[in-house]
C-alpha cells in the first residue's frame, strides 16, 4: 500500500511538473508569453468580441476533445514514472560507450573542444538531428498503418488547446521516447569524447537556448485557434503555429503535411510543406464523417480502439 501511495504522489508531481519546469511546453512562463503572442494576434486580426472570451472559450476548453487531452496528460504521467523512468540511466549508458567506443576507435585527440564550443555545437547538434528524427517517425506514424492507429489518437482532437501537446497513445510516448532517449545518448557521448569530458553530463539535460527560444515563442499557440502565421520565405524554414494546425485539419488534403516540429525544412526538402498562405479554413479531427470522428469521444476508446483496429487489420490481411 506505502508503494502504491508513492507512486501515485510521483505521477502527480510528474504532472504537476509540466506547469512548473522550464523544459516542458506547458511551464507557467511559456504560457504566459504564448497569451501575449496571442493578444497581438487578436488585435490584429480584429477579432469579435472579447480577448478573454478568444483564448478561453468555453466550447474548445470543455469540449469532450479537450477532457480526453486532460485525462491523457495524467494517465501518460502514470505511464511515465512506471516504464519511462528508467529510460534516462540508458541515456547515460549508451554516452559512457559512445564515448568510449570513439576512444578506442580514433584515440583521444591532443586538440579538443572548448566548454563553450562544446555547449554551442552541442546544441546546435541536437536541435537538428532531434528536429529531423522527429520528423522522421512522425513521417513513419502516418505512412504505416499499425503506427496510425496508435498516432491517430492525437488527431482525434476536434479541438486544440495546449494540453493537445500530451494527448499520445501510450504506446507512441513510450516510442518517442525511446527516439529521444537515443538521440540524447549519442550526442551526448560524441561531445564528451570531442570535449574530453570537460562538460558534467548533468548540463546536458538542462534545457538549451533554441528549446526555451521555441518554447518562449508561442509553441503552445499550435495547439490552439490562434493562427499565429510567420511571414511565407520564413515557413519554409521554420514551422508556424498555424502549420502545424493545418497538419490537423480534417480535410484530406492536409493529411500528412506539416510533419515537422520546430522546423518546416524538412517538409520543404520532402515535398510535405504546406504553407500558411495556401489554406484558409480548417476544422480538426481525423475525419469529416461524424460516426468515425465520435468514436474517439471517451478516454478509454481513446486507449483501446488502436489495439482493436490492429486487430482486424492483422486477421484481414493474415486470416481471409
Amino acid at each position: 500500500m506505502i508503494e502504491v501511495f508513492q507512486t501515485l504522489k510521483e505521477v502527480i508531481k510528474v504532472t504537476l511538473s509540466n506547469f512548473s519546469e522550464a523544459d516542458n511546453r506547458l511551464y507557467f512562463f511559456y504560457l504566459v508569453s504564448s497569451g501575449v503572442i496571442a493578444y497581438f494576434v487578436y488585435f490584429k486580426t480584429n477579432q469579435k468580441g472579447s480577448f478573454l472570451n478568444y483564448i478561453f472559450n468555453k466550447k474548445t476548453w470543455l469540449s469532450k476533445s479537450a477532457k480526453v487531452d486532460y485525462l491523457m496528460l495524467f494517465f501518460n504521467s502514470i505511464i511515465k514514472v512506471v516504464l519511462i523512468g528508467p529510460y534516462l540511466a540508458f541515456g547515460f549508458y549508451l554516452a559512457f560507450y559512445t564515448d568510449d567506443f570513439l576512444a578506442r576507435t580514433f584515440g583521444y585527440e591532443t586538440i579538443t573542444l572548448s566548454i563553450t564550443q562544446t555547449l554551442f555545437f552541442y546544441t546546435l547538434t541536437i536541435t537538428l538531428l532531434g528536429d529531423f528524427t522527429t520528423y522522421v517517425i512522425h513521417y513513419l506514424m502516418h505512412r504505416f498503418e499499425f503506427l496510425w492507429e496508435f498516432h491517430k489518437i492525437h488527431h482525434a482532437a476536434t479541438t486544440l488547446n495546449p494540453v493537445t501537446q500530451y494527448r499520445i497513445h501510450p504506446v507512441e510516448l513510450i516510442l518517442v521516447n525511446i527516439k529521444e532517449t537515443l538521440v540524447f545518448g549519442l550526442v551526448m557521448g560524441l561531445f564528451d569524447y570531442l570535449s574530453a569530458h570537460q562538460v558534467h553530463a548533468i548540463t546536458y539535460l538542462g534545457i538549451n537556448i533554441l528549446s526555451f527560444l521555441f518554447m518562449f515563442l508561442g509553441a503552445n499557440l499550435r495547439h490552439s485557434s490562434v493562427k499565429l502565421k510567420y511571414f511565407n520565405f520564413i515557413e519554409y524554414i521554420f514551422m508556424s503555429p498555424y502549420q502545424h494546425q493545418i497538419h490537423h485539419s480534417n480535410h484530406p488534403e492536409h493529411f500528412d503535411r506539416n510533419m515537422g516540429s520546430k522546423l518546416s525544412i524538412w517538409d520543404w526538402m520532402f515535398g510535405t510543406l504546406l504553407r500558411s498562405k495556401q489554406v484558409d479554413k480548417i476544422t480538426f479531427g481525423i475525419s469529416k464523417e461524424i460516426d468515425q470522428q465520435k468514436k474517439y469521444e471517451s478516454f478509454s476508446n481513446n486507449l483501446l480502439l488502436p489495439f482493436v483496429s490492429i486487430y482486424k487489420i492483422i486477421t484481414n490481411k493474415f486470416l481471409h
